[in-house]
Protein backbone atom coordinates (compact mmCIF):
# COMPACT_ATOMS: atom_id res chain seq x y z
CA UNK A 1 0.00 0.00 0.00
CA UNK A 2 1.14 3.42 -0.90
CA UNK A 3 2.96 4.94 2.50
CA UNK A 4 0.89 7.79 4.29
CA UNK A 5 4.86 9.45 4.59
CA UNK A 6 5.19 9.31 0.31
CA UNK A 7 6.16 12.72 -1.05
CA UNK A 8 3.76 14.55 -3.42
CA UNK A 9 4.15 12.95 -6.97
CA UNK A 10 7.04 14.01 -9.00
CA UNK A 11 9.10 13.38 -12.00
CA UNK A 12 11.93 10.76 -11.00
CA UNK A 13 14.95 13.59 -11.78
CA UNK A 14 13.31 15.63 -9.01
CA UNK A 15 12.73 13.14 -6.80
CA UNK A 16 16.11 11.13 -6.86
CA UNK A 17 18.89 14.29 -8.29
CA UNK A 18 21.75 11.63 -8.61
CA UNK A 19 19.85 9.22 -10.35
CA UNK A 20 21.62 8.56 -13.68
CA UNK A 21 19.75 8.09 -17.02
CA UNK A 22 22.35 8.23 -19.73
CA UNK A 23 24.38 10.91 -20.71
CA UNK A 24 22.34 13.65 -23.69
CA UNK A 25 21.17 16.57 -21.18
CA UNK A 26 17.00 16.56 -21.43
CA UNK A 27 15.14 19.69 -23.30
CA UNK A 28 13.82 22.59 -21.23
CA UNK A 29 10.66 20.95 -20.58
CA UNK A 30 12.01 17.51 -21.00
CA UNK A 31 9.12 16.31 -23.20
CA UNK A 32 8.04 15.91 -26.43
CA UNK A 33 6.80 18.96 -26.63
CA UNK A 34 10.80 20.27 -26.48
CA UNK A 35 10.86 19.81 -30.00
CA UNK A 36 9.90 22.79 -32.07
CA UNK A 37 6.72 23.11 -33.71
CA UNK A 38 5.33 19.58 -32.15
CA UNK A 39 2.10 20.26 -30.02
CA UNK A 40 -0.02 18.66 -27.48
CA UNK A 41 -2.79 17.91 -25.31
CA UNK A 42 -5.12 16.19 -23.15
CA UNK A 43 -8.24 15.53 -22.03
CA UNK A 44 -8.71 13.26 -19.03
CA UNK A 45 -12.62 11.85 -18.30
CA UNK A 46 -13.56 11.05 -14.88
CA UNK A 47 -17.37 10.39 -14.46
CA UNK A 48 -19.83 8.19 -13.15
CA UNK A 49 -19.14 8.39 -9.51
CA UNK A 50 -15.73 7.20 -10.10
CA UNK A 51 -16.76 4.32 -12.92
CA UNK A 52 -15.34 6.34 -15.79
CA UNK A 53 -11.60 6.78 -15.96
CA UNK A 54 -10.29 7.51 -19.38
CA UNK A 55 -9.66 9.97 -21.98
CA UNK A 56 -7.64 11.01 -24.69
CA UNK A 57 -4.00 12.04 -25.20
CA UNK A 58 -3.52 14.51 -28.63
CA UNK A 59 -0.02 14.72 -30.79
CA UNK A 60 0.19 17.03 -33.39
CA UNK A 61 3.46 16.71 -35.41
CA UNK A 62 3.41 20.37 -36.15
CA UNK A 63 0.06 22.94 -36.75
CA UNK A 64 -0.50 22.49 -40.28
CA UNK A 65 -0.59 18.67 -40.68
CA UNK A 66 -2.83 18.89 -43.03
CA UNK A 67 -0.91 20.12 -46.28
CA UNK A 68 2.77 19.24 -44.98
CA UNK A 69 3.74 16.02 -44.19
CA UNK A 70 6.82 14.84 -42.30
CA UNK A 71 8.79 11.73 -42.54
CA UNK A 72 7.55 8.48 -40.08
CA UNK A 73 8.08 5.16 -39.68
CA UNK A 74 6.97 2.45 -37.28
CA UNK A 75 8.03 -0.61 -35.25
CA UNK A 76 5.81 -3.18 -34.12
CA UNK A 77 7.19 -4.90 -30.91
CA UNK A 78 4.31 -6.77 -30.50
CA UNK A 79 0.92 -6.58 -32.32
CA UNK A 80 -1.83 -7.15 -30.09
CA UNK A 81 -3.01 -3.37 -30.01
CA UNK A 82 -4.16 -1.56 -32.76
CA UNK A 83 -2.76 1.75 -34.54
CA UNK A 84 -4.84 3.05 -37.32
CA UNK A 85 -3.43 4.53 -40.25
CA UNK A 86 -0.12 2.76 -39.90
CA UNK A 87 -0.34 0.43 -43.24
CA UNK A 88 -0.08 4.19 -45.59
CA UNK A 89 2.92 4.96 -43.08
CA UNK A 90 4.55 1.78 -44.12
CA UNK A 91 3.73 2.35 -47.54
CA UNK A 92 4.81 5.54 -47.96
CA UNK A 93 6.76 7.51 -45.51
CA UNK A 94 4.33 10.07 -44.39
CA UNK A 95 2.95 11.23 -41.50
CA UNK A 96 -0.33 13.88 -42.27
CA UNK A 97 -2.60 13.64 -39.22
CA UNK A 98 -2.34 14.10 -35.71
CA UNK A 99 -1.68 10.93 -33.82
CA UNK A 100 -4.66 10.14 -31.46
CA UNK A 101 -4.24 7.95 -28.34
CA UNK A 102 -7.16 6.07 -26.35
CA UNK A 103 -8.59 3.32 -24.78
CA UNK A 104 -9.18 0.32 -27.01
CA UNK A 105 -13.30 1.02 -27.15
CA UNK A 106 -12.38 4.77 -28.40
CA UNK A 107 -10.33 3.77 -30.94
CA UNK A 108 -13.71 4.79 -33.27
CA UNK A 109 -14.75 7.98 -32.40
CA UNK A 110 -11.30 9.36 -32.24
CA UNK A 111 -10.56 8.49 -36.07
CA UNK A 112 -14.09 9.86 -36.60
CA UNK A 113 -13.24 13.21 -34.78
CA UNK A 114 -9.90 13.15 -36.43
CA UNK A 115 -12.57 13.59 -39.85
CA UNK A 116 -14.84 16.06 -37.86
CA UNK A 117 -12.07 18.61 -37.41
CA UNK A 118 -10.59 18.45 -40.97
CA UNK A 119 -13.86 18.59 -42.41
CA UNK A 120 -14.42 21.92 -40.42
CA UNK A 121 -11.65 23.37 -41.16
CA UNK A 122 -10.61 22.20 -44.60
CA UNK A 123 -14.54 21.75 -45.67
CA UNK A 124 -15.09 20.21 -49.07
CA UNK A 125 -15.71 21.33 -52.91
CA UNK A 126 -19.02 21.68 -54.68
CA UNK A 127 -18.44 17.86 -55.39
CA UNK A 128 -18.03 16.60 -51.59
CA UNK A 129 -14.78 15.91 -49.80
CA UNK A 130 -12.24 14.92 -51.95
CA UNK A 131 -9.11 15.41 -50.10
CA UNK A 132 -7.06 12.08 -48.59
CA UNK A 133 -6.71 11.85 -45.19
CA UNK A 134 -6.31 8.29 -42.91
CA UNK A 135 -6.53 9.34 -39.33
CA UNK A 136 -3.30 7.92 -36.93
CA UNK A 137 -5.21 6.49 -33.98
CA UNK A 138 -3.41 4.63 -30.79
CA UNK A 139 -4.87 2.50 -28.07
CA UNK A 140 -4.24 0.56 -25.04
CA UNK A 141 -6.65 -1.18 -22.68
CA UNK A 142 -7.89 0.16 -19.52
CA UNK A 143 -10.91 -1.97 -18.97
CA UNK A 144 -9.85 -2.88 -15.08
CA UNK A 145 -9.82 0.84 -14.04
CA UNK A 146 -12.77 2.25 -16.73
CA UNK A 147 -16.40 0.92 -17.13
CA UNK A 148 -15.83 0.51 -21.48
CA UNK A 149 -19.08 0.08 -21.77
CA UNK A 150 -19.96 3.16 -21.32
CA UNK A 151 -18.23 4.93 -24.68
CA UNK A 152 -17.01 7.55 -22.49
CA UNK A 153 -14.94 9.41 -25.50
CA UNK A 154 -16.44 10.80 -28.26
CA UNK A 155 -15.36 12.55 -31.26
CA UNK A 156 -16.16 15.47 -30.12
CA UNK A 157 -12.98 15.31 -27.13
CA UNK A 158 -10.80 14.75 -30.46
CA UNK A 159 -11.32 17.77 -31.97
CA UNK A 160 -11.17 19.61 -28.88
CA UNK A 161 -7.68 18.22 -28.02
CA UNK A 162 -6.45 19.58 -31.61
CA UNK A 163 -7.93 23.02 -30.95
CA UNK A 164 -6.01 23.00 -28.22
CA UNK A 165 -2.95 21.36 -28.87
CA UNK A 166 0.15 23.76 -28.07
CA UNK A 167 3.61 23.45 -26.88
CA UNK A 168 2.71 23.89 -23.16
CA UNK A 169 4.80 20.94 -20.78
CA UNK A 170 2.35 17.86 -20.95
CA UNK A 171 1.11 16.80 -18.13
CA UNK A 172 1.76 13.27 -16.76
CA UNK A 173 0.54 10.16 -14.79
CA UNK A 174 -3.96 9.95 -14.54
CA UNK A 175 -4.12 12.32 -17.57
CA UNK A 176 -5.36 11.76 -21.26
CA UNK A 177 -5.34 8.68 -22.89
CA UNK A 178 -3.75 6.94 -19.96
CA UNK A 179 -6.27 8.24 -17.15
CA UNK A 180 -7.33 4.40 -16.94
CA UNK A 181 -3.93 2.38 -17.24
CA UNK A 182 -1.24 0.40 -15.19
CA UNK A 183 2.13 -0.41 -15.42
CA UNK A 184 4.92 -2.69 -13.77
CA UNK A 185 2.48 -3.21 -10.86
CA UNK A 186 1.80 0.12 -10.24
CA UNK A 187 -0.50 2.86 -11.59
CA UNK A 188 0.51 4.15 -15.21
CA UNK A 189 -0.60 6.93 -17.34
CA UNK A 190 0.91 9.32 -19.60
CA UNK A 191 4.30 10.06 -19.11
CA UNK A 192 7.08 12.09 -21.55
CA UNK A 193 11.10 13.09 -21.83
CA UNK A 194 13.34 14.55 -23.99
CA UNK A 195 17.09 14.36 -25.19
CA UNK A 196 19.03 16.95 -26.85
CA UNK A 197 22.25 15.63 -29.29
CA UNK A 198 23.86 18.39 -30.51
CA UNK A 199 24.99 18.35 -34.54
CA UNK A 200 28.57 18.81 -36.14
CA UNK A 201 27.66 21.75 -37.10
CA UNK A 202 30.28 24.27 -36.39
CA UNK A 203 26.82 26.87 -36.00
CA UNK A 204 25.72 25.16 -32.42
CA UNK A 205 23.06 23.48 -34.19
CA UNK A 206 21.38 20.91 -31.91
CA UNK A 207 18.43 18.12 -32.72
CA UNK A 208 15.91 17.46 -30.17
CA UNK A 209 14.36 13.36 -29.70
CA UNK A 210 11.27 13.75 -27.44
CA UNK A 211 8.88 10.71 -26.65
CA UNK A 212 6.00 10.11 -25.17
CA UNK A 213 4.48 7.08 -24.03
CA UNK A 214 0.97 5.88 -23.24
CA UNK A 215 2.13 2.93 -20.57
CA UNK A 216 -0.40 0.17 -19.57
CA UNK A 217 1.84 -3.06 -19.40
CA UNK A 218 4.65 -4.91 -17.18
CA UNK A 219 4.83 -6.92 -13.81
CA UNK A 220 5.73 -5.09 -10.24
CA UNK A 221 9.08 -7.82 -10.50
CA UNK A 222 10.21 -6.96 -13.34
CA UNK A 223 10.93 -2.70 -12.49
CA UNK A 224 14.10 -1.78 -12.65
CA UNK A 225 14.75 1.73 -12.29
CA UNK A 226 18.50 3.36 -13.60
CA UNK A 227 19.18 -1.05 -13.57
CA UNK A 228 18.47 -0.87 -9.71
CA UNK A 229 15.80 -4.34 -9.18
CA UNK A 230 13.40 -1.58 -7.55
CA UNK A 231 9.91 -3.64 -8.50
CA UNK A 232 11.72 -7.28 -7.22
CA UNK A 233 12.14 -5.60 -3.52
CA UNK A 234 9.03 -3.87 -3.41
CA UNK A 235 7.55 -7.35 -4.91
CA UNK A 236 9.04 -9.28 -2.25
CA UNK A 237 8.28 -6.62 0.63
CA UNK A 238 4.62 -6.61 -0.71
CA UNK A 239 4.18 -10.19 0.31
CA UNK A 240 4.93 -9.67 3.99
CA UNK A 241 2.06 -7.24 3.98
CA UNK A 242 -1.97 -8.96 3.85
CA UNK A 243 -3.34 -5.59 1.99
CA UNK A 244 -0.28 -5.12 -0.20
CA UNK A 245 -0.42 -8.78 -1.78
CA UNK A 246 -3.79 -8.86 -2.26
CA UNK A 247 -2.87 -5.93 -4.27
CA UNK A 248 -0.95 -7.31 -6.13
CA UNK A 249 -2.69 -10.55 -6.53
CA UNK A 250 -5.26 -8.41 -8.47
CA UNK A 251 -3.13 -6.77 -10.55
CA UNK A 252 -1.45 -9.67 -11.79
CA UNK A 253 -4.53 -11.65 -12.10
CA UNK A 254 -5.66 -8.08 -14.55
CA UNK A 255 -2.76 -8.65 -16.24
CA UNK A 256 -2.64 -12.46 -16.55
CA UNK A 257 -6.25 -11.34 -18.68
CA UNK A 258 -4.98 -8.66 -20.41
CA UNK A 259 -1.35 -7.55 -20.24
CA UNK A 260 -2.35 -3.59 -21.70
CA UNK A 261 0.39 -2.46 -24.02
CA UNK A 262 2.41 0.12 -24.36
CA UNK A 263 2.15 3.39 -27.01
CA UNK A 264 5.87 5.19 -27.33
CA UNK A 265 5.50 8.15 -29.97
CA UNK A 266 9.05 9.77 -31.05
CA UNK A 267 9.41 13.31 -32.35
CA UNK A 268 12.87 14.70 -33.33
CA UNK A 269 13.70 17.93 -35.97
CA UNK A 270 16.60 16.10 -36.92
CA UNK A 271 16.06 15.54 -40.84
CA UNK A 272 15.43 11.67 -41.06
CA UNK A 273 13.98 9.70 -44.32
CA UNK A 274 11.21 6.95 -43.11
CA UNK A 275 14.00 4.12 -42.78
CA UNK A 276 16.08 5.91 -40.32
CA UNK A 277 12.72 6.55 -38.68
CA UNK A 278 11.81 2.95 -38.40
CA UNK A 279 14.96 2.44 -37.19
CA UNK A 280 14.61 5.18 -34.19
CA UNK A 281 11.41 3.68 -33.07
CA UNK A 282 13.10 0.58 -32.92
CA UNK A 283 15.87 1.98 -30.18
CA UNK A 284 12.80 2.97 -28.19
CA UNK A 285 12.51 -1.11 -27.33
CA UNK A 286 15.76 -0.21 -25.63
CA UNK A 287 14.45 1.93 -23.21
CA UNK A 288 11.59 -0.01 -22.48
CA UNK A 289 13.68 -2.96 -21.95
CA UNK A 290 14.99 -1.24 -19.48
CA UNK A 291 12.22 -0.72 -17.35
CA UNK A 292 11.04 -4.15 -17.53
CA UNK A 293 8.91 -4.36 -20.53
CA UNK A 294 8.85 -8.22 -22.48
CA UNK A 295 6.30 -7.85 -25.27
CA UNK A 296 3.98 -10.20 -23.68
CA UNK A 297 1.82 -11.92 -26.33
CA UNK A 298 -1.44 -10.55 -25.38
CA UNK A 299 0.61 -6.91 -25.05
CA UNK A 300 -0.20 -4.12 -27.98
CA UNK A 301 3.76 -2.63 -28.03
CA UNK A 302 3.64 -0.21 -31.59
CA UNK A 303 6.51 2.83 -31.47
CA UNK A 304 6.00 5.66 -34.26
CA UNK A 305 8.67 8.18 -34.71
CA UNK A 306 8.41 10.64 -36.81
CA UNK A 307 10.88 14.15 -37.62
CA UNK A 308 9.93 17.50 -38.49
CA UNK A 309 13.13 18.22 -40.45
CA UNK A 310 11.11 18.32 -43.77
CA UNK A 311 8.00 19.58 -45.00
CA UNK A 312 6.48 17.05 -47.76
CA UNK A 313 3.50 18.60 -49.90
CA UNK A 314 0.35 16.42 -49.60
CA UNK A 315 -3.33 17.26 -50.85
CA UNK A 316 -1.33 18.20 -53.85
CA UNK A 317 -3.81 15.98 -56.30
CA UNK A 318 -7.25 16.19 -54.97
CA UNK A 319 -10.38 15.09 -57.29
CA UNK A 320 -11.21 18.41 -58.23
CA UNK A 321 -7.53 19.67 -58.52
CA UNK A 322 -3.84 18.72 -59.55
CA UNK A 323 -0.88 20.57 -58.20
CA UNK A 324 1.00 18.56 -60.19
CA UNK A 325 1.14 15.66 -62.76
CA UNK A 326 0.86 12.15 -60.92
CA UNK A 327 2.68 10.73 -64.20
CA UNK A 328 5.35 12.91 -64.28
CA UNK A 329 7.75 12.40 -61.54
CA UNK A 330 8.94 15.65 -59.83
CA UNK A 331 12.01 16.02 -57.52
CA UNK A 332 11.87 17.63 -54.06
CA UNK A 333 14.90 18.48 -52.57
CA UNK A 334 15.29 16.78 -48.63
CA UNK A 335 18.12 17.02 -46.21
CA UNK A 336 18.68 13.89 -43.49
CA UNK A 337 21.33 12.65 -41.24
CA UNK A 338 24.48 10.83 -42.61
CA UNK A 339 24.00 7.15 -40.74
CA UNK A 340 27.01 7.08 -39.97
CA UNK A 341 26.65 9.60 -37.19
CA UNK A 342 22.68 8.45 -36.51
CA UNK A 343 24.15 6.89 -33.11
CA UNK A 344 23.21 9.78 -30.78
CA UNK A 345 19.61 9.81 -32.09
CA UNK A 346 19.35 6.71 -31.36
CA UNK A 347 20.81 6.74 -27.49
CA UNK A 348 18.66 10.28 -27.02
CA UNK A 349 15.59 7.51 -28.13
CA UNK A 350 16.28 4.93 -25.80
CA UNK A 351 17.15 7.32 -22.85
CA UNK A 352 14.38 9.48 -23.29
CA UNK A 353 11.58 6.41 -23.74
CA UNK A 354 13.28 5.20 -20.33
CA UNK A 355 12.61 8.16 -18.55
CA UNK A 356 9.52 8.58 -19.71
CA UNK A 357 8.16 5.82 -18.35
CA UNK A 358 9.85 6.42 -15.22
CA UNK A 359 7.85 9.25 -15.29
CA UNK A 360 4.50 7.88 -15.79
CA UNK A 361 5.32 5.30 -12.51
CA UNK A 362 6.46 8.74 -10.42
CA UNK A 363 3.24 10.84 -11.45
CA UNK A 364 0.84 8.69 -11.62
CA UNK A 365 -1.83 8.23 -8.01
CA UNK A 366 -3.85 5.66 -6.83
CA UNK A 367 -6.78 5.28 -8.70
CA UNK A 368 -10.00 3.33 -7.35
CA UNK A 369 -12.34 3.07 -10.58
CA UNK A 370 -14.82 0.72 -12.14
CA UNK A 371 -16.01 -1.97 -9.53
CA UNK A 372 -13.92 -0.52 -6.61
CA UNK A 373 -10.79 -1.73 -7.85
CA UNK A 374 -7.97 -0.12 -6.52
CA UNK A 375 -4.33 0.21 -7.98
CA UNK A 376 -1.77 1.80 -5.99
CA UNK A 377 0.87 4.36 -7.17
CA UNK A 378 4.50 3.26 -6.53
CA UNK A 379 5.62 4.44 -3.64
CA UNK A 380 7.77 7.38 -3.56
CA UNK A 381 9.04 6.88 -0.18
CA UNK A 382 10.17 3.28 -0.65
CA UNK A 383 12.04 4.32 -3.90
CA UNK A 384 13.54 7.31 -2.61
CA UNK A 385 15.10 4.95 0.08
CA UNK A 386 15.79 1.70 -2.00
CA UNK A 387 17.91 4.19 -4.88
CA UNK A 388 19.93 5.62 -1.60
CA UNK A 389 20.61 2.50 -0.58
CA UNK A 390 22.00 1.74 -4.26
CA UNK A 391 24.00 4.99 -3.78
CA UNK A 392 25.39 4.01 -0.97
CA UNK A 393 26.28 0.56 -2.20
CA UNK A 394 27.71 2.01 -5.27
CA UNK A 395 30.21 4.39 -3.96
CA UNK A 396 31.23 1.79 -1.26
CA UNK A 397 31.92 -0.01 -3.86
CA UNK A 398 34.50 2.02 -5.83
CA UNK A 399 36.29 2.59 -2.44
CA UNK A 400 37.28 -1.13 -2.67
Amino acid sequence: MTSSTSPPRARLRDLVPHVHLGTWKPGPKNGITDVPGVLANTITIREGNGSINTGVTTILPRRDWFHKACHAGIFRFNGSGEMTGSHWIEETGLLHSPIIITNSFAVGPCYTGIYKYAIQHYGQGEQGIDWFLLPVVGETFDGHLNDLSQFAVTPEHVVQGITNASSDPVPEGNVGGGTGMMCQGFKGGTGTSSRVVPSDSNDGVEYTVGVLVQANYGRMKHLHISGVPVGRVLAEKAEQDAAAAAQKREYDAAKDQKDGSIIIIVATDAPLHPLQLQRLAKRATVGLARVGGYGHNPSGDVFLAFSTGNEIPVQTVTGQKREVDPFKPRKLNIDYVDDHTISGLFEATADATEEAIYNVLCMAETMTGHMGRTVEALPLDKLQKIMAKHKEAEELSLDV
